[in-house]
């Protein structure tokens, strides 16, 4: 079975683009830490990750550099010949689903820049957000 669960800080902000047909495509990477270490060995590996549709949407709204992202997904590998003709082979994660892998006060303290959208109200000092007096006559159900 091929399935992939991460758990790492961005490197950078999402890289979102679209297809011609509208399909969006979320190009990051992920810092995960290695659970051993060896001596003068690197502490961290550096997958690339891919997501498309709404998953990418999502880490496009939500994530930014240093924020720490829950991926569940899959390997897959390819190639493609580059300009000057030379075979290049490549090996990404496939984001199939993801999520907040710490609670936004979590982000702010290791100095991460977040940008939150279209929340209900103030988090709570739990990582959780306060829900609106009113907003039960807006949900589509009870």
């Amino acid at each position: 079975m091929n399935s992939v669960n991460l758990t790492g800080r961005l490197t950078r902000d999402p890289d979102v683009r679209y297809t011609d047909g509208g399909t969006s495509i979320a190009r990051f990477t992920l810092a995960v830490d290695r659970r051993f270490k060896q001596d003068g060995g690197p502490t961290a590996d550096f997958p690339s990750c891919v997501a498309f549709g709404k998953t990418a949407e999502f880490i496009e709204r939500y994530f930014r550099q240093g924020m720490k992202l829950e991926l569940t997904g899959r390997i897959q590998s390819g190639s493609y010949t580059n300009k000057d003709g030379v075979k290049v082979y490549t090996t990404d994660v496939i984001a199939e689903q993801v999520g907040f892998g710490e609670s936004k006060s979590s982000s702010q303290d290791c100095g991460a820049h977040m940008e939150y959208g279209g929340g209900f109200g103030q988090e709570d000092g739990d990582g959780f957000m306060n829900i609106p007096d009113g907003i039960d006559e807006k949900l589509p159900f009870n």
